[in-house]
């Protein structure tokens, strides 16, 4: 047992839960509104299941946009597939969360992030070996992220 709680990977749990019970509503009644997402994932993860052509256009990472036209969004506890149209072209995507980088709602100014960093600067920045918790977006283009704060600046 560790002597100490692991609060970056309970986020990043806990943010994948998040993503996984707006996808599964989303296959059950639609995109309410104006609500699409932004998600970026690893194409290298090798659960990911994408076509032989779109894996080598995007070696290393994709962005795909669940908005207008989408079809056979299925949930699963480990990840989502879902068929998008490239170009008049209807491909099915398997992406497990674990992949997920990033996932955007634009129409809400609502976005999450997984932060992961090579071990060598984790060392170096005096990180532990599970790496820096997940940060959360403050609007869809990523220019604010969560900030540390020290709550001695408050007291009196």
């Amino acid at each position: 047992m560790s002597d100490r709680i692991d609060y970056g990977n309970l986020m990043h749990a806990a943010m994948r839960e998040l993503i996984r019970k707006v996808l599964d509503r989303i296959a059950t009644t639609g995109l309410p509104g104006d609500h699409h997402f932004f998600i970026t994932f690893d194409t290298t993860q090798p659960d990911v299941g994408l076509a032989d052509w779109l894996r080598d256009r995007y070696p290393e990472e994709m962005t795909v946009v669940i908005q207008h036209w989408f079809e056979n969004l299925e949930v699963t506890h480990d990840g989502f597939s879902v068929t998008l149209n490239f170009g008049d072209r209807p491909e099915p995507l398997y992406i497990p969360f674990d992949a997920i980088r990033t996932f955007v709602d634009p129409s809400v100014e609502f976005g999450l992030r997984f932060e992961t960093q090579q071990i060598e600067d984790e060392e170096d920045e005096g990180y532990d070996e599970d790496g820096p918790g997940p940060n959360v977006l403050a609007d869809s283009s990523g220019h604010t992220e969560a900030e540390v704060v020290s709550l001695d600046k408050f007291r009196k």
